[in-house]
């Protein structure tokens, strides 16, 4: 029935899908965006993924986990480029290539030369230089690089191309000058005038001012048609379509949208994470993100107003307006603070915030590779605010039971210190005291025996018992826990749906559903110890059931233990074979003597 709905829903989106370009999310039943995708026509592209049986197993896979579809609509296929890019980037979709960032991002560079050459870098020197950037995503900068290569033919040589060098013919053009990528100031063959009108427009460029120049050449090729000069029209007009081409891929809301900050921030126990981008043309510009470590107990207003400071400052940005999450006591000459409810501006404080988080996650990724135990500490603390406990349940225990129509019934505790595995305090046990299949019942003689011992040899007690069920579980091992041997540990339940996946935890008596979000990593450890119990008692009964199906046969014959029982099923394979085989043959490997024996009694 789930499934029929959720089809529903989804044909319901795809059916009313604009016929335009735009960008397409798919998210998990769990709300998580699981791949990006940018189409000229929304619906048929999204439409293809439902319409028909897929070759790839992953494209497969990747539809039956569609829940849900969003989508943005822009005015053309390339306008979606760097949008898409950037959501890729800020959500990491598990189906999406993975664009994978240096963490000291790199900039353009204008040298400070006499004649100055383009180029991309990473380091920052103060020689009068001037940078552009950092660019947090790689191929906006490769492309930006790329237009200025196609517009401006600009030196890439280190050559000292001063004036006195230059007069005293001290060089010779190059490969560059001959494929035309550069016209030649090192002999004199373009005038330094020239060449810093070509770096004026470059960094108008930079700066995302791509309207001025292509209005500037339009203007100029309208002028040299009218004094019919085709031919060199014409070459405006090519580079009048790269810049337009540029703008198209680049612009990511309305070009409407020019010289605004926009600013947002994340934070957690320690740390402040803010994210600014810088808006030209409706092209995002700048984009960088920065941590604050926190020292006292500041607002996340404080940290907001030091990160814009710090980040104007940083990239001399003299917006007249700054667009930001929420009210700001704060007031700058000259500039209007906007919180956006709707349209261009709250998409762009949308993406800002898509940059924030990814950027908190993947801090908290890497602290947490450098300190695996960080990890541990922060799912234990949220088991302990989740179930409001007084201390933090670095030892856990867990225990289910295993029985075929009350045959060979058993049960198992698994034990799990600092949210890992702790095998050699694993315990295996026999049913001693119940017939039949009685969970219930079950579940008390195990409870009982573990914690009376642990009690008597003064052992450690956990700080939190897991049962592998739901309320009546729990209920038993209270009953055992706080009324027969007056210990206060905190009892969870852990319930599973039918298809046989915990979907709930249960705690506190009455019991309570707590609300634990499947996907997070909270949720996998408690499904992680649960499996684990599971697969302890099953492998435990299974091996007690096989030994009691050999033994069946074999037992009892006297002169036939462990060992020969061993010998016997490793040369015949089973019983029935044992049965076939003749005095002669089976003394070969037990002996004449047991060998009669085995005889007599088959």
């Amino acid at each position: 029935m789930e499934e029929l709905s959720t089809n529903e829903y989804l044909r319901g989106i795809v059916l009313n899908l604009p016929s335009t370009p735009g960008i397409y999310q798919y998210l998990n039943k769990e709300g998580v965006i699981i791949y990006v995708g940018k189409a000229k026509n929304l619906k048929r592209r999204v439409y293809s993924y439902f319409s028909k049986e897929h070759q790839s197993a992953k494209t497969r896979i990747l539809v039956s986990k569609i829940a849900d579809i969003r989508y943005i609509v822009v005015n053309t296929e390339e306008d979606a480029l760097l949008l898409e890019n950037n959501l890729i980037k800020k959500y990491k979709p598990r189906y999406n290539v993975l664009l994978k960032d240096d963490k000291s991002y790199p900039s353009i560079c204008v040298s400070n030369e006499y004649f100055p050459r383009v180029f991309k870098t990473r380091q920052i020197i103060r020689n009068g230089s001037t940078y552009y950037g950092p660019y947090s995503h790689i191929p906006s900068m490769q492309a930006v690089l790329d237009l200025i290569k196609k517009l401006y033919p600009l030196r890439t040589c280190h050559l000292a191309l001063t004036p006195e060098n230059i007069r005293q013919g001290k060089f010779n053009v190059c490969l560059e000058y001959h494929i035309k990528n550069c016209k030649g100031p090192c002999i004199g063959m373009q005038s330094h005038d020239e060449y810093m009108d070509n770096i004026a427009q470059v960094k108008e460029i930079l700066k995302g001012n791509t309207q001025a120049i292509s209005d500037a050449l339009m203007k100029e090729m309208m002028s040299l048609a009218e004094e019919m000069k085709f031919e060199e029209a014409q070459k405006v007009k090519e580079k009048y379509e790269l810049i337009e081409s540029y703008r198209a891929k680049s612009e990511v809301v309305s070009s409407i949208l020019h010289n605004i900050d926009v600013f947002s921030i994340e934070m957690d126990e320690n740390s402040a994470y803010i994210n600014y981008l810088h808006i030209t043309n409706g092209c995002i510009n700048q984009a960088f993100t920065f941590e604050y470590k926190k020292r006292l107990n500041e607002t996340k207003e404080e940290l907001l107003q030091l990160g814009i400071i710090e980040m104007r400052e940083r990239y001399k940005s003299c917006s007249r307006e700054i667009i930001v999450p929420f009210e700001l006591d704060m007031e700058l000459n000259n500039v209007t603070f906007t919180i956006p409810q709707r349209g261009d501006k709250k998409h762009l404080l949308e993406l800002s915030l898509l940059n924030v988080k990814q950027y908190k996650v993947d801090r908290l990724k890497q602290a947490e590779k450098l300190n695996p135990e960080q990890r541990s500490v922060r799912l234990l603390k949220e088991i302990q605010e989740q179930l409001q406990m007084d201390k933090m349940p670095m030892h856990i225990e867990c225990f289910d039971n295993s029985n075929i129509q009350g045959s060979d019934a058993v049960a198992a505790c698994v034990v799990f210190k600092k949210a890992r595995p702790s095998k050699k305090d694993y315990r295996k046990y026999n049913i001693k005291t119940v017939v039949g299949p009685d969970d219930y019942a079950s579940m008390q003689e195990v409870v009982r025996r573990r914690y009376s011992r642990i009690l008597e040899e003064q052992g450690e007690l956990p700080d939190l018992i897991l049962t592998d069920g739901g309320k009546g579980q729990m209920e038993v091992v209270r009953q055992v826990i706080e009324d027969e041997l007056k210990l206060q540990i905190p009892i969870a339940g852990l319930a599973k749906n039918n298809k046989h996946r915990t979907s709930e935890v249960l705690f506190g008596f009455p019991p309570m559903t707590i609300g634990i979000k499947q996907g997070t990593p909270l949720f996998h450890l408690l499904e992680n110890i649960q499996d684990e119990v599971h697969r302890f008692a099953i492998t435990f009964h299974r091996d007690k059931r096989s030994k009691s199906q050999i033994a069946s046969a074999l037992d009892g014959i006297k002169g036939i233990g462990e060992k020969r029982k061993t010998a016997l099923l490793k040369e015949f394979k089973s019983v029935a074979r044992i049965k076939q085989a003749t005095v002669e043959e089976l003394a070969a490997v037990i002996g004449e003597a047991a060998a009669k024996s085995v005889k007599e009694a088959l």
